[in-house]
């Protein structure tokens, strides 16, 4: 469960079996176009992808329990970078630009690639990706192609769906199997349906997270 704690809403506890993890501090780090750019390595990062109107922002905020610390446009193909979030001076939360945004200039859209797929296949502390869904709609050609292309270059990589509230309840498990089905999902993969607005699925998806950052 997820409480705010003493110090203030900054600091909230995650408990699960074994332990528990406390969000102590949050802050933005920098902003990358190039590998030479980020951080200097030490710590684990988790990365999230998807399509630029996925509410990846809002979930990021969700995650860390802040409501501006990822900016949310009402633009999506915003984020043209690569946001790197210091959690505990301890691990990284990594927010790559969205894909898929056709308003985007040509030009634009010909750094994103070269840009994420260096960071994608060549950053060493990179233990996670976390690709997000839209819960909504099936997934989309570019979601087959990156999930695709993850496999093929071995990343670890979570399934999270995404904007669970704007479909009812008894609508979930359709959706899961839709999402399970396009993307070829084995049995065991995990697909967690988080909502940025109620909080649903928080807690799971710092409990898949966990086991990359200890």
């Amino acid at each position: 469960m997820i409480r705010p704690g003493r110090q203030g809403p900054s600091l909230f506890r995650y408990r699960k079996a074994g332990g528990v993890v406390i969000i102590r501090s949050a802050t933005f780090l920098t902003s990358a176009v190039r590998l030479d750019q980020c951080p200097a390595e030490g710590n684990p990062e988790i990365a999230f992808v998807g399509r630029s109107n996925v509410g990846k922002s809002s979930l990021l905020n969700k995650l860390l329990n802040r409501r501006h610390l990822a900016r949310i446009s009402s633009q999506p193909g915003k984020t043209q970078l690569i946001n790197f979030f210091h959690i505990n001076e301890q691990f990284y939360l990594v927010d790559l630009p969205g894909y898929g945004y056709a308003k985007v200039s040509k030009e634009v859209q010909a750094t994103w690639g070269p840009m994420i797929e260096s960071y994608l296949i060549e950053r060493t502390p990179l233990a996670l990706i976390v690709q997000l869904i839209d819960i909504r709609h099936p997934p989309s050609r570019e979601d087959g192609l990156m999930h695709n292309w993850l496999a093929h270059i071995g990343r670890p990589c979570l399934i999270v769906a995404t904007k669970a509230d704007k479909i009812s309840r008894g609508a979930h498990e359709k959706q899961r199997k839709m999402i399970r089905t396009a993307l070829k999902l084995q049995a065991s993969d995990r697909i967690i349906l988080t909502s940025a607005e109620t909080g649903a699925g928080i807690e799971e998806t710092w409990d898949a997270i966990a086991a990359y950052i200890s």
